[in-house]
Parts: structure tokens; sequence; C-alpha cells
């Protein structure tokens, strides 16, 4: 597991990302172009056990070709962290055992919110705005990396 800034320097200009929304259950996902400028909403993983989650990961990554993955931190809004930031750490030095490719943590402190939000903005029903908030959550926090990685 590398902070972002090691991170960065891992990873090819031009290569695709994925972002994890680590959750108990829901394992939101979202992938990024090439160019890593635009993070887009994936899928949801139901994780049943850490086998099934690593076949499911996997699979993304050699179908989409990905060269890095964002896991966000649910660090708590006074910055301490939480049983779920410990619970997101023990998933990156677990899939870091597992997987190849560099692997970093992102502050996702109201991506929840914030995904939750933007489809208030678009005017979405409630049943539609729970089904995809963990892949929308996971677009946030990879959007919010990519932004940092192209300061």
């Amino acid at each position: 597991m590398l902070d972002i800034e090691e991170f960065e320097k891992k990873i090819d200009k031009k290569s695709r990302l994925i972002g994890i929304d680590p959750g108990k259950k829901r394992i939101g996902i979202a992938i990024c172009d090439e160019n890593k400028i635009i993070a887009t909403p994936y899928t949801t993983i139901i994780k049943n056990n850490f086998s099934d989650l690593m076949i499911e990961i996997n699979k993304i990554i050699s179908e989409n070709d990905i060269k890095g993955i964002i896991i966000g931190n649910p660090i708590n809004l006074d910055g301490s962290f939480s049983n779920s930031s410990q619970s997101a750490k023990d998933l990156a030095i677990n899939l870091s055992k597992n997987i190849t490719i560099p692997i970093a943590m992102w502050d996702e402190r109201l991506s929840s919110r914030g995904a939750f939000n933007l489809f208030n903005d678009l005017n979405v029903n409630t049943t539609k705005k729970i089904s995809k908030l963990d892949e929308n959550s996971a677009a946030f926090i990879l959007q919010g990396a990519l932004d940092y990685l192209k300061r």
C-alpha cells in the first residue's frame, strides 16, 4: 500500500484506475478513463467472502486494463480513524497480498453524502439513489484522487 505521491510515481501517464468504496457487505466500484480525467460509476459487488471479492476485482482489473487501485478511507470528520477506517485499511492490505498493481488509500470523508446530493441535483428518485449509492460513492472517491493527481 502506497501513499498518493508514491502511487503517482508507480502508475503510467496513460492508465486506467479503479476506485473502491469499501463497505461491510456492499463494495462500490468506479473506473476512470486512461487519461485519468473522469471517474465513472461501474458496479456494486455484494461481498459474501474475501475469495469471491478477489475474483470479482481481478476480473474487473483484467477486463478493463486497470493499472492502479484507489480505496476510500472513511476517516471521521475530525480527522480521527474509525472502525471503518481500519476495515478499509485491512482491505487494502489484503488486496496488496493478492494483486500486484499499486494501491493507495484516499480520504473519503463525505463521499456518500456527496454522491447522494449529486442525485438530488439530478432529480433522481430515492430508490435509485440508494441502489447506485456505493458505485457513485466510489466514483466520488476516485474523482477526488484524480483531481489531486492532476493538480
